[in-house]
């Protein structure tokens, strides 16, 4: 079963589902000051901006406290996706598109800045060999970072590190006390 078929439990601190008697977070709260940072540094030229995966809305709420024209969320887990669209009820400027970004990547637009934070991607080489045709010059990127040092999975060149320390409780996807977010200008 992939992962936008599985059923989603939503507590207030994280989104997760059980399978097979193993629990996986999908995310969870103690992201926040990630989540903060990834926003300012990909809203830090204006314009117009993309999220790819919504979760939990942190990051959304990060970006819309910044001074943006449009705001593109690509969100595919159908539970997910009806959150988003609620939370983007009240704000024009937000375009939520279903779907997965890659299937749709090509009716995409060119942004200022991006953010890619999905949960359950197979194939992790497609954002790396395909952001560049999302992107304008000067464009701020930013991804999800797993690994517990400074390196990237994505095969991305140019790539500095911001190290923020976070405290997360034991859990299925990261579990260290520095996080390294990958920042790369296109």
């Amino acid at each position: 079963m992939s992962y936008k078929d599985e059923t989603l439990i939503f507590e207030e601190d994280k989104i997760y589902y059980s399978t097979e008697g193993e629990t996986f977070e999908v995310m969870m709260d103690w992201e926040s000051s990630i989540m903060e940072a990834s926003a300012n540094y990909i809203c830090s030229n204006g314009g117009d901006v993309l999220e790819i995966g919504f979760g939990m809305g942190i990051s959304a709420n990060y970006i819309q406290a910044n001074s943006i024209n449009s705001h593109t969320i690509v969100e595919c887990h159908p539970q997910i996706l009806e959150k988003a669209k609620t939370w983007a009820a009240d704000k024009p400027n937000v375009t939520i598109i279903e779907g997965e970004w890659f299937d749709i990547k090509d009716s995409l637009s060119t942004y200022d800045g991006v953010f890619y934070d999905t949960f359950g991607e197979n194939d992790w080489s497609k954002f790396g060999d395909n952001i560049s045709s999302l992107v304008k010059t000067g464009t701020k990127v930013t991804w999800w970072n797993n690994n517990p040092n400074a390196t990237t999975i994505h095969n991305i060149n140019g790539v500095t590190y911001e190290i923020i320390y976070v405290d997360p409780p034991s859990n299925n996807y990261f579990n260290s006390k520095k996080y390294y977010m990958p920042k790369k200008e296109y």
